[in-house]
């Protein structure tokens, strides 16, 4: 079975263009100093969304976890609409990741625009109330199931969360100086030895 590359989206919406209450104070403060920052959801487990995927909790539990790493280590870029590849484009970065959490089967996160040439874009987008989304980006495998519907196999690899402009998947909304390191270096050698194994598996079915 092979992987290919997985992209959902979420459409933002709120009343007040950012859900303030849903922001630590340190992001209150950022904001009062110009930053651009707002909630948004990124992903949902163990519901069919508009893809006709369903993504199993105890697999974006641990991609999430993992993830949170890029997050601690300020490399969670996401990038100005979806590439068709696996690979973060630095000079199409347009916002990071400040933190990410769960809220039930939803995966909640902060957005931080950056002032670069896509992130200026994407603020000017969001400033002007253009609808767009936040959209994750992953390689895995699917198992189809009966109905139609494809099941997110153990093999998922998250990449990042980007910003789109597609067709919202039911039921989205948006919610309220360090030491350059490698990704061995970010992720465990307990994580590194679980995707290796994950890849054997896969490669092997």
């Amino acid at each position: 079975m092979s992987q290919v590359l997985l992209r959902e989206f979420y459409e933002l919406k709120c009343d007040d263009r950012g859900c303030q209450d849903l922001l630590t104070e340190g992001e209150k403060r950022q904001v009062q100093n110009g930053a651009l920052i707002f909630a948004a959801k990124l992903q949902e487990a163990g519901v069919e969304n508009g893809n006709k995927r369903i993504y199993p909790k105890e697999v974006l539990l641990r991609e999430i976890e993992n993830y949170q790493k890029l997050v601690s280590d300020r490399r969670s870029l996401g990038e100005c609409d979806h590439p068709d590849d696996s690979i973060i484009n630095l000079k199409n970065a347009s916002h990071i990741m400040e933190r990410v959490w769960w809220d039930g089967d939803s995966v909640l996160g902060t957005v931080k625009v950056l002032n670069t040439p896509a992130g200026n874009i994407l603020r000017g987008l969001y400033e002007g109330g253009v609808k767009f989304g936040f959209s994750s980006r992953a390689l895995g495998s699917l198992k189809e199931e009966t109905g139609g519907a494809h099941t997110v196999q153990d093999d998922l690899q998250l990449i990042c969360f980007d910003a789109v402009s597609e067709p919202s998947a039911p039921g989205a909304y948006i919610m309220e100086g360090q030491k350059t390191r490698t990704l061995t270096e970010i992720f465990t050698k307990g994580d590194r030895i679980n995707r290796a194994l994950n890849d054997i598996l896969w490669a092997n079915d």
